[in-house]
C-alpha cells in the first residue's frame, strides 16, 4: 500500500518542512501509476506512449542485483533527455533506505533537475522519512510516496500519513487495507492500492479495483500497461454517482438561497433521502477533480443525463498532466 505524502520543503537554517495542501494533492488525478523497469531500455522509451496518470521508474524489484548500477545510470540519462513537462508524472522508486543502493540512487536521481517525486520502499516508520529527507538538497521541493509493506509500517500508519519531515512525526486483508485508506483520509493523503500480480485476468483486476474504491483509496498501481485502462475507469465516479452528485449540489444551491438546512432528495426509485451539508462533502471526494464538479451543475442545467454521460467519458480518458 502506497501513501503519497505532500511536497517537502526544507527551510533555511531550520530542519522545518512545508506539507502540500489537500486540495493541491487531489487537483490531478492519479488513479494509475505504472511501474516501469529501469534495466529496460526498450520499456523505458515504451513508457513514454502510456497513457497511466503517473510512471513509476523502478530501481528496486525489478532490477536484478547485478543490474543495479547500470539500470540507475541508464535511469538518469533516460530522464535527463525528456522534457520538463514530462516531469510532473515522472517517480523513481528507490531501494530501501537500509539497502547499499539507496544513496547512490538517492543522490544519482536528484541530478534530475525537473525530478518531483520519489516511490520509498519499506517505510516502517516516520523515522525512515526524517531520514531520506536529509538527503534532498535545503529548498528543493520534492514529493514523497511511502509505500508500507509490513505489519510495524501499518501500526506507524498514523504517524506517516501525518508525517512532516523534521516534526518526528505480503497480502492485503480488509481490516489492514481500510486502517490504512483512514489514516490517509485523516491526514489529506492520497492512498494507493497495491498492484494486482495476476496480469492475465481482468476479472481479478477488476475486483481489486472496485474493493479499494469501496475501502476509500484513491488509485492502484500496474505492473503491466493492459492494466492501466481498467485501473482509470474504475477509480472515476458512475455515471449514478455523478447525477446525485450534481442533484445534491443544485438542491443543496437552492434550499440555501431560500434559507433552509436540510432537504429530501428524490433518489428515483420512490425513496427520499434526507440531505444536509455534510452530505455535500460526500460529493467532494477524490474521484471528482475541480473540473468535474465545476461543470456538474451546468451539465445537468443544459443537457441533462446525457450530458453527464459525456462528462463521465471524459474524466476516463482524461490525460496526463503535462
Amino acid at each position: 500500500m502506497l501513501v503519497r505524502l505532500g511536497a517537502l520543503k526544507r527551510g533555511v537554517g531550520v530542519r522545518s518542512y512545508s506539507v502540500s495542501s489537500h486540495t493541491d494533492a487531489r487537483s490531478r488525478l492519479q488513479r494509475s501509476l505504472l511501474y516501469v523497469p529501469s534495466s529496460n531500455d526498450r520499456m523505458l522509451q515504451k513508457s513514454l506512449s502510456s497513457p497511466s496518470d503517473a510512471l513509476i521508474y523502478d530501481l528496486e524489484d525489478s532490477v536484478a542485483p547485478n543490474e543495479k548500477k547500470r539500470a540507475r545510470t541508464a535511469l538518469l540519462g533516460f530522464l535527463q533527455s525528456q522534457p520538463p513537462e514530462h516531469a510532473s508524472r515522472t517517480f523513481v522508486r528507490l531501494n530501501a533506505i537500509d539497502t547499499p543502493q539507496f544513496v547512490d540512487d538517492i543522490t544519482t536521481v536528484l541530478k534530475w533537475e525537473h525530478l518531483q517525486g520519489i516511490v520509498m520502499p519499506k517505510i516502517h516508520s516516520a523515522s525512515y522519512l526524517d531520514q531520506v529527507a536529509s538527503y534532498v538538497p535545503e529548498g528543493r521541493p520534492l514529493n514523497i510516496i511511502a509505500s508500507i509493506e509490513s505489519a510495524r509500517g501499518l501500526w506507524d500508519a498514523g504517524h506517516i500519513a501525518g508525517w512532516k519531515a523534521g516534526q518526528g512525526a505480503g497480502n492485503k486483508v480488509a481490516v489492514s487495507s481500510l486502517l490504512m485508506a483512514t489514516a490517509a483520509k485523516a491526514f489529506g493523503v492520497q492512498c494507493i492500492d497495491m498492484v494486482c500480480v495476476n496480469y492475465k485476468d481482468t476479472n481479478v483486476l477488476r475486483d481489486e479495483c472496485e474493493e479499494a474504491r469501496r475501502l476509500g483509496y484513491d488509485g492502484k498501481q500496474a505492473i503491466h500497461p493492459n492494466q492501466v485502462e481498467i485501473i482509470q475507469s474504475t477509480f472515476v465516479p458512475t455515471e449514478k454517482e455523478i447525477t446525485r452528485a450534481a442533484k445534491v449540489i443544485s438542491q443543496m444551491a437552492r434550499s440555501h438561497a431560500s434559507s433552509t438546512g436540510a432537504f429530501g432528495l428524490d433518489s428515483g426509485s420512490g425513496n427520499v433521502e434526507m440531505i444536509d451539508a455534510p452530505m455535500l462533502k460526500q460529493v467532494n471526494y477524490p474521484f471528482f477533480p475541480p473540473s468535474l464538479i465545476r461543470n456538474l451543475l451546468q451539465s445537468l442545467t443544459n443537457s441533462g443525463i446525457g450530458s453527464l454521460k459525456r462528462l463521465r467519458r471524459r474524466s476516463q480518458m482524461q490525460k496526463p498532466p503535462d
